[in-house]
């Protein structure tokens, strides 16, 4: 029997790449994913960003064991006859079979419970300050508060975007469209279609949506290339605006962080009236809607227009923190161009992504993201149980002398800035070609 199958070697299957004509392998068989793309949970970019690869460390990380039995109406009848497995997909594989035998990708904790009562408990404090309080403080400290509950509402959707947190679809996806939609105004058609390109092509600066925010920032120089984004499907000019933006990010950055916020609503906007295709428009709408009426409401209760401004840019500077820490887990990570093929899908996922070193009182601050490294080996795996896998992660890449870096959110803060300001520095000299004079050195080389 084992002469009658039928192979395909990897640079054949390289040939079937694209919309329409879309294959890739799966412990060693290959599978034609055109026509499922459009019905794919998470998104036809994912599997565009797998497409003419081998998959199986990719799937093993995003699917659960009963998405096996679905492949079998997808197999061509092809076997790749040429990948050879790398040690370190071996044991990252079966790292992840031990862990499905513990059941640590069902064991979810109270951790989804505790985090909607403090929702509910922290929109309660809000619409009291602001509605049954006269005092400009009482208005201060709720748009504190509506930050915070901001902050954990995205983790609830989140978390619910990578795993069933709820007993039943339906009450996860309800989940979904509270947490992000209607609480935050964030999509969550917006986040799934964004975040899962960026889990599969971590950092990579032409595939990862994540790394890609020229005109504001650029964390290689690679971007004065305008390079073309694969992700979006056009170029990410490096025009004088972006040059003049870059030079200065290691100074914009925390400012922009504060009003990053506002990008979210337009990127989420920008879908939702697009002619994408993506599940649950309607409902998308909807959730959107109920946002921008609840929130506008609130700030028009409070009586005069500068404590209004105040609220709104309290409110979001807050989330600011949450903004920087997504910023601090790859900004200062390695970065690379192209796509993970086949065995170092692992590696890629170790070199770009920075874990975040604190005490498990913390943890409820940081969503678990602080394990930015095993939350990206893992997705499925629920926050509360990051912590425990940890030590065995450092083992496997300490084993393969792969990179497992663990900062302080200080020491974070400080690679991130000195990243950019590398950048930066890089920017100014391509603008500035001419000798320089120690006027401009005074100036630019020391930021």
């Amino acid at each position: 029997m084992e002469g009658d199958k039928k192979g395909i070697t990897s640079e054949e299957l390289k040939q079937h790449n694209k919309a329409g004509d879309l294959w890739i392998s799966i412990q060693g068989k290959v599978y034609d994913v055109s026509d499922w793309a459009n019905e794919h949970p998470g998104g036809d970019v994912a599997l565009m960003n797998m497409a003419g690869l081998d998959a199986t460390d990719a799937f093993i990380a995003y699917h659960p064991g009963t998405a096996w039995k679905y492949l079998d109406k997808l197999f061509t009848g092809y076997y790749l006859t040429d990948f050879k497995l790398s040690e370190t997909s071996k044991d990252y594989r079966r790292l992840a079979s031990e862990f499905a035998k513990l059941g640590l990708f069902e064991k979810k904790g109270h951790i989804t419970m505790y985090a909607l009562a403090s929702i509910v408990l922290m929109f309660g404090v809000v619409l009291y300050g602001v509605l049954c309080c006269q005092s400009v403080w009482a208005h201060f400290g709720s748009a504190v508060v509506l930050g915070f509950l901001w902050i954990q509402s995205a983790y609830i959707g989140h978390d619910s975007g990578h795993y069933q947190v709820m007993n039943t679809r339906g009450y996860n996806k309800l989940a979904q469209f509270l947490a992000g939609n209607s609480l935050t105004g964030i999509s969550i058609a917006w986040w799934k279609w964004t975040h899962n390109a960026h889990h599969l092509a971590c950092n990579s600066l032409d595939y990862d949506p994540d790394l890609q925010h020229i005109p504001v920032f650029a964390v290689n120089s690679i971007f004065f290339n305008s390079i073309k984004s694969c992700f979006y499907g056009r170029y990410l000019n490096f025009d004088p605006v972006a040059r003049f933006f870059v030079s200065y990010q290691h100074w914009t950055f925390y400012p922009v962080m504060c009003v990053a916020r506002v990008n979210l609503y337009i990127q989420t906007f920008l879908l939702l009236f697009s002619k994408r295709r993506f599940p649950d428009r309607a409902l998308n709408i909807l959730g959107i809607l109920i946002f921008w009426t609840w929130f506008p409401l609130l700030v028009s209760c409070i009586p005069n227009w500068p404590e209004r401004v105040m609220f709104v840019l309290t409110s979001f500077a807050v989330t600011a923190i949450q903004h920087v820490q997504f910023c601090l887990n790859h900004f200062a990570a390695d970065v690379y161009t192209g796509l993970p093929e086949g065995n170092d899908w692992f590696e890629k996922q170790t070199s770009g992504t920075l874990d975040i070193s604190c005490s498990s009182w913390m943890d409820w601050f940081y969503g678990g993201l602080q394990f930015q490294l095993e939350h990206h080996l893992f997705p499925r795996m629920p926050r509360c149980q990051l912590r425990r896998v940890s030590p065995l992660v450092q083992d496997l890449c300490k084993k393969h002398n792969l990179s497992y870096r663990s900062l302080s959110f200080w020491e974070a803060n400080v690679w991130t800035i000195r990243k950019l300001r590398n950048v930066a520095l890089q920017a100014r000299d391509l603008a500035n070609p001419v000798p320089k004079n120690m006027l401009w050195e005074a100036v630019n080389t020391h930021g």
